[in-house]
């Protein structure tokens, strides 16, 4: 009798068990369901997953044709990174020449040697533009001989304190509006050997707005009152979200500012520079008086 219990129970807990077993068998082991969570989004460096600004779209530029534009005139500004305004063009990890040099990097968009956007540079003279040699003699106790040492140095982000902007103004007589649109940015650089020699400050490249406007939808800036703030460079640029001075007006001697405005080292009452900036305000005032004029009130 005892022994035919303990067949009658082990035939019960076979037939209960081989179900059970059959049916975890066939799940599939590493099914994700909505609870589940992907391995690249277990340590996120902020709340959530960001993803507006890479899939936003970007607003097409307004079609302009030839015979609305019954006014124009070229400028040229200067936008000076270290300004209050302008200290977001300075983030150490979404400035503005990072941006720049990735796109270029990754071939989103071209460079220019001129602000004509005429000579497009290769792949090597961006490289070479981007980095300069230094070279030094060093002393040779063994041999008493001077040795030369080429020092390689790259361009930084932070040694880029200004930003040339070249735009036109123009009155659209189709749509009744006087308007602005940027055509090139070009990020300034000094090294210290041209400083010390007195060469000004130069171009590095030219970059051609209208084609790197959609790339920079995607590139995202920092906002001091909120670090949520969907905002790209894209925005800035088509807002004029930015401080500057004029460095030149079309003209027919194609003169600069600062070819007006020559400064004097032997005279101690020379104000050149003053006198420029107050220049680049009178021709900001008369852009919008000019379109102020165009109306009655």
């Amino acid at each position: 009798m005892k022994s035919f219990l303990l067949s009658l129970g082990f035939f019960i807990c076979t037939v209960v068990l081989i179900p059970v077993t059959s049916w975890s068998q066939g799940q599939p082991q590493n099914e994700l369901n909505e609870s589940s969570e992907l391995e690249s989004d277990k340590y996120l460096n902020g709340l959530v997953k960001k993803n507006l600004i890479p899939d936003q779209r970007i607003m097409p530029m307004q079609p302009i044709e030839e015979g609305d534009i019954a006014w124009e005139k070229r400028i040229q500004r200067v936008v000076e990174t270290r300004e209050k305004l302008n200290l977001f063009f300075r983030s150490q990890e979404l400035n503005l020449f990072s941006s720049l040099r990735n796109m270029i990097n990754e071939g989103k968009i071209k460079a220019f040697s001129d602000e004509n956007f005429t000579n497009p540079l290769s792949a090597s003279e961006i490289e070479a533009k981007m980095v300069t040699f230094d070279t030094t003699f060093t002393f040779d106790p063994d041999t008493y001989e001077n040795k030369a040492v080429i020092a390689k140095n790259e361009i930084n982000w932070e040694d880029i304190y200004q930003y040339r902007l070249t735009e036109i103004h123009y009155f659209d007589k189709q749509r009744s509006v006087k308007d602005v649109r940027l055509l090139g940015i070009a990020p300034i650089y000094q090294s210290p050997k041209n400083k010390d020699a007195g060469i000004p400050p130069a171009p590095i490249f030219w970059i051609y707005y209208p084609e790197t406007r959609e790339p920079m939808s995607h590139e995202r800036i920092f906002i001091d009152d909120n670090d949520n703030a969907p905002s790209t460079w894209a925005s800035v640029f088509d807002q004029r979200r930015y401080t500057s001075y004029i460095y030149k007006r079309s003209n027919v001697l194609d003169y600069r500012l600062k070819d007006f405005f020559v400064p004097n080292p032997e005279d101690p009452t020379d104000n050149s520079p003053v006198d420029m900036l107050m220049y680049s305000e009178k021709i900001k005032n008369e852009l919008l008086n000019f379109e102020h004029d165009l109306w009655e009130y």
